[in-house]
């Protein structure tokens, strides 16, 4: 197993943070999820080798690694998760 910080783009409330903890705990080999809107991060427990399908699940969520484009597509899905998220913890 592995720990680390991402460093992601377009973290903005509770929402945000409920959905991203979602969907990264529903990926086979993650075991740990902690959103930190402070820092504009994630930090994942996970198994070395779904790195890749972390990061794309992120960007599909619209939370890019900080280091990729950041489009507005990319920042509307984030809106869209963050509704949903925001929906979830009623």
């Amino acid at each position: 197993m592995k720990t680390e910080e991402i460093k992601i783009a377009n973290l903005k409330c509770g929402g945000c943070a409920a959905t991203i903890n979602k969907e990264l705990l529903a990926l086979d080999g993650v075991d740990e999820v902690k959103v930190n809107k402070e820092t504009d991060s994630v930090t994942i427990n996970y198994k070395k080798e779904i790195r890749s399908t972390i990061l794309e699940r992120l960007l599909q969520l619209g939370y890019p690694e900080a280091t990729e484009k950041n489009g507005l597509l990319v920042q509307l899905k984030s809106y869209s998760s963050c509704m949903i998220g925001k929906i979830n913890n009623l």
